[in-house]
């Protein structure tokens, strides 16, 4: 409970750009896959970005080219850079932490979600 905190997200205006941290300990961020997951009201969440613990990155293919996912291991964070944001991008904003290796095997993590809300 409460292993992973987002922040950053906000009301933005259209073409826009904004960052996502999630703050997470050193050992998820080590063996898990990070993620960030999006919900919009009425709608199924779906995966935005995710990256193994190995490296190897999958994009949803509506983001890709526009967001990016970045871990800084030096200081236990996860970022989602969102660049040319659109209305449809309005959605919470989750970030989560599965598939995880060794001694976490088994666990999953989630957060608790950021608004964010792009005006166009």
């Amino acid at each position: 409970q409460g292993q992973l905190v987002e922040s950053g997200g906000g009301l933005v205006s259209a073409g826009s750009s904004l960052r996502l941290t999630c703050a997470a300990p050193a050992d998820i961020i080590k063996l898990c896959t990070m993620g960030w997951h999006r919900q919009a009201p009425g709608k199924v969440r779906e995966m935005v970005v995710e990256e193994t613990n190995d490296g190897y990155t999958h994009y949803l293919p509506v983001v890709k080219g526009r967001f990016t996912i970045a871990k800084d291991k030096d200081n236990n964070k996860v970022y989602l850079q969102m660049n040319a944001l659109e209305s449809d991008d309005t959605a919470a904003y989750t970030c989560s932490a599965d598939r995880c290796t060794r001694n976490l095997r088994g666990r999953c993590y989630w957060g608790q979600g950021t608004q964010v809300t792009v005006s166009s």
